[in-house]
């Protein structure tokens, strides 16, 4: 099918190098796209899928995508239409004759539901490519490059605009086989467990399902299980007891979400062993629940950048508790790292807080069609600056302490958020907290501690501070507390803490 698919894109006239679109929830045809992009040498762009028209029309110009595949509608996204918005043209035009005067790239739509005025049906293209498509698909596959282009994904954009980082097959099945390795996948498959399943509720548009779901699984032969088109807490635990998952993926907010769900205690989660936690700091409570209540002694904590490939620290499945806890794992082989002091760009010693770097096969090719931010963040000795504060042990396992930009300044004390948050998680009212820095006129920045309740729970700021109290410096302790029912999120889940800070300023009126 994949073949199928890769010389039907030929027929529809797209050629090696030029980008593709990928645009919707997880679905068969998001795994058959990335790989058929790939035998063509089409590169697949990975495009968020809660995108309005404007974001949309944003990545569809700054990286030319001649093809855009997606479903009609997924639950409130109609995506034919939001494309409209940009593209009003579509609905005059014949299959892959598209002219938009603001898209002007764009000329193959691909529906994968439902055809549409303007658009060819997945079906059309599956059967579009004959055996001189074939041919020419071979053809293209002897002048491919492990280095050249793949994938462009774009950063989740906690800060600013987004930039399409631009990996390539090196980048990417070099990263995957040391996530399969690292999680001995490959001993396991085909033994006495059988086939090694593993529950992938993150989005395929994100690296943690493409790279560390379906490249692990391409090349380790483990099986992915989706479980739902987005994520949700109970498809992923039926999904896991009813396919029998050996492994599960996903971030701590689809951890907290699963292990909260009414009726947990109901899903058969006895197969279960381990599994890949990542996107965000892990709360050692979080970690623990897991462990215990989900049957994943050999989880481990992951991290990495989308600039990364993405992985470049991870623990290995029998690690210690607090190591599981207190760390992000440990450096990937074939991968350098060093942390830096960000005001005087010296190297510091072992243990000691600074900007974490990383050189080697994944540092990705630059931000696509933008060299001044690529230099930006990677030097010309080609260190990848991660913009994280984080400290390095000697046995190269590695503390993530915040961003760098996060960190908050109050009348010149430096506070990180992370180490606050790890701290208000252990109150017993308290499901999910972040703290952000807010203006002061006085101390420069403020604390403010943005504090999700767990269910039926009543919890008043007076306690919070008093459960502070001799428990943290003063200085450290939160000098707003506000009750949020949720986070403004990225797409992929992530907490932007830049636009909570804004509604934290804009709610206290400051």
């Amino acid at each position: 099918q994949v073949d199928q698919a890769a010389a039907g894109l030929l027929a529809l006239g797209l050629k090696k190098g030029d980008r593709l679109g990928m645009w919707g929830p997880n679905k068969y045809e998001w795994v058959l796209m990335q790989f058929a992009t790939a035998q063509a040498g089409i590169i697949l762009v990975s495009v968020n899928p809660a995108y309005q028209a404007l974001e949309l029309e944003f990545v569809i110009r700054k990286v030319g995508c001649k093809a855009l595949v997606f479903p009609t509608q997924f639950k409130t996204q109609k995506y034919y239409d939001i494309l409209k918005q940009s593209c009003p043209e579509i609905e005059k035009s014949s299959p892959g004759g598209i002219k938009s005067k603001r898209l002007p790239d764009l000329s193959v739509v691909i529906t994968v539901d439902s055809k549409l005025p303007g658009t060819f049906h997945i079906d059309e293209v599956m059967q579009a490519g004959d055996s001189s498509h074939m041919k020419q698909l071979r053809a293209v596959q002897r002048t491919l490059s492990c280095n050249e282009p793949i994938n462009i994904q774009f950063t989740s954009g906690t800060t600013g605009s987004p930039k399409g980082a631009t990996l390539s097959h090196r980048n990417i099945v070099n990263n995957a086989n040391l996530i399969g390795l690292r999680l001995g996948i490959t001993e396991q498959v085909g033994t006495q467990f059988g086939d090694f399943r593993i529950a992938v509720p993150a989005p395929l548009y994100h690296c943690l399902a493409s790279v560390g779901g379906c490249m692990v699984m391409a090349l380790h032969g483990s099986s992915c299980i989706f479980s739902s088109p987005s994520f949700e807490g109970k498809a992923a635990l039926e999904a896991v007891a009813q396919e029998k998952c050996s492994y599960l993926q996903g971030t701590p907010t689809m951890f907290i979400d699963m292990l909260s769900q009414p009726d947990f205690d109901s899903y058969d989660l006895s197969t279960l062993r381990g599994g890949v936690i990542a996107g965000s700091p892990v709360p050692p409570e979080v970690m623990k629940m897991i462990i215990t209540k989900m049957h994943m002694p050999e989880i481990v904590v992951a991290y990495g950048t989308t600039e990364n490939s993405p992985v470049t620290f991870m623990g290995f499945p029998n690690d210690s508790i607090t190591r599981k806890t207190e760390t992000v794992g440990c450096i990937f082989p074939h991968t350098e790292a060093r942390i830096e002091d960000p005001e005087t760009g010296q190297p510091v010693p072992l243990n000691t807080p600074g900007e974490l770097q990383i050189r080697g096969y994944c540092v990705m090719l630059g931000y696509w069609d933008d060299p001044a931010k690529t230099n930006e963040v990677v030097t010309a000795e080609g260190w990848y600056r991660t913009g994280d504060l984080a400290c390095l042990d000697e046995h190269g396992y590695c503390k993530i302490i915040g961003r760098c930009k996060d960190m908050i300044i109050r009348g010149g004390e430096n506070i990180y958020p992370a180490e606050l948050e790890q701290f208000l998680h252990t109150h017993p009212k308290v499901e999910e907290v972040q703290v952000v820095g807010v203006k002061d006129s006085r101390m420069g920045e403020e604390i403010c501690a943005c504090i999700r309740v767990r269910a039926g729970q009543d919890c008043a700021e007076e306690e919070i501070k008093a459960f502070c109290k001799g428990k943290i410096s003063h200085f450290k302790i939160p000098r707003y507390i506000v009750f949020v029912d949720q986070y403004p999120l990225t797409v992929s889940g992530k907490i932007q803490k830049y636009k909570l800070r804004e509604q934290m300023e804009k709610h206290l009126q400051l």
